[in-house]
């Protein structure tokens, strides 16, 4: 441990002013690169969580240290952590391409009140060496992040007569180096002659031409048409 912390450590008037002004920084620290990114949780609500965290980790020492309640300690920072789950699941979204965004904002968040708790109970080095870590991965390790190919997804909308011919389909897609993620199924008629109509959410494994894939499934026989979304 850093002595130049440990007047810090007991629980006095200083100290308590100390954690509370720690907990702000490190949470607003955090919460500005956030901001800078347009993130749904920006430098507000990040020092608010760290500063409740903070203060819910003070108001446990203060209760057994102090008032002398038969209480344990941990107790409401336990459940901190349990309300965090709850704040940070409101900037997890769903896009209508089934696409997840918020969640690293969310953990942010999260990780932005345990940071709080750690300050409030007097564990200063670990609440700034993890600030100092959050800052990296939410900065440094983007550029990393961008780096990594990943697979992309596409969705195809095919429309047969039998179920055979979108089985061929199917097949055709998983030989063609093709992951189906997702399949919808609706059905219509032409008359006196049934016709279905199928979604299918694919991903890439490999590189692919999309044109030449569209066009093979097109020709198929049974299909009545295949065009991608």
């Amino acid at each position: 441990m850093i002595t130049i912390f440990d007047p810090l450590r007991n629980f006095t008037a200083v100290s308590v002013v100390f954690r509370l002004v720690l907990a702000f920084l490190c949470g607003t620290v955090i919460g500005l690169e956030r901001s800078y990114h347009n993130k749904p949780a920006g430098f507000r609500t990040h020092t608010l969580v760290c500063l409740a965290a903070c203060i819910a980790s003070l108001t446990g020492l203060y209760l057994y240290l102090v008032a002398e309640l038969p209480t344990d300690m941990s107790r409401i920072g336990a459940q901190v952590i349990t309300g965090l789950s709850f704040i940070g699941a409101g900037t997890i979204v769903v896009t209508r391409s089934n696409t997840v965004k918020g969640l690293t904002t969310a953990a942010g968040m999260w990780t932005a009140g345990i940071i709080g708790l750690c300050i409030g109970a007097g564990f200063y080095e670990g609440g700034i060496l993890a600030t100092l870590m959050v800052l990296f991965v939410e900065t440094a390790m983007n550029g990393i992040r961008k780096k990594i190919h990943h697979a992309k997804d596409f969705r195809i909308a095919v429309s047969y007569y039998h179920r055979e011919n979108l089985d061929q389909v199917i097949r055709f897609c998983k030989n063609s180096g093709l992951a189906i993620t997702n399949l919808k199924i609706t059905g219509s008629s032409v008359g006196d002659t049934p016709m279905y109509s199928a979604l299918i959410a694919l991903k890439e494994t490999s590189d692919i031409d999309h044109v030449v894939l569209m066009k093979k499934i097109n020709n198929m026989e049974g299909v009545i048409s295949a065009e991608e979304l």
